[in-house]
């Protein structure tokens, strides 16, 4: 007659010698694989973290630049109302929140608005909407904005991107 282990075990005293199970020697060595698997795994996730946050900061930026070029676009054409456009603004927005709120379409009476973001995106650096900005009179790699008007943004984050750059020169 074959008798299974449940059933040889439960006639020995737990712990006997022939009873199946883990030695301790066994559960040290396969808790060590795990430590080692785990602290290989955390810089990995790290790292992928890392990537989503600057592809992220990617989308944002392109978003936000592409609707200035808008902005500028209809500047250009004479699609903006002249009580929306500052003298010396070189047909750039004054603000970030101008994109968002619109500008009036010249020669319409209806009121319509003309709107180039539907909200300021969030700088996954920063985690807030505060980004960096550079109007058109600033030096290319200026820190401080003029005010005059917004022609460029970047994240005032102070960060290394992985590839070594810094995020402020994307």
């Amino acid at each position: 007659m074959r008798v299974g282990w449940g059933r040889l075990c439960a006639r020995h005293r737990a712990g006997a010698a022939g009873c199946p199970g883990y030695t301790f020697v066994e559960l040290v060595v396969v808790s060590a694989m795990l430590l080692i698997l785990a602290s290989a795994i955390l810089p990995m996730a790290k790292v992928t973290i890392q990537r989503q946050r600057e592809v992220e900061l990617h989308r944002a930026l392109r978003e936000i630049r592409t609707a200035i070029d808008k902005y500028k676009d209809a500047a250009d054409q004479g699609l903006i109302g002249s009580t929306d456009m500052k003298l010396g603004s070189e047909g750039y927005p004054p603000t970030l929140q101008v994109l968002v709120e619109g500008v009036s379409v010249a020669n319409d009476a209806s009121g319509r608005k003309l709107k180039f973001l539907r909200r300021i995106p969030i700088d996954p650096m920063t985690d807030s909407t505060d980004w960096g900005l550079r109007s058109y009179q600033d030096d290319p790699d200026s820190t401080t904005w003029g005010g005059q008007n917004v022609y460029d943004v970047y994240t005032k984050s102070d960060g290394t991107a992985l590839d070594g750059s810094k995020y402020k020169d994307w």
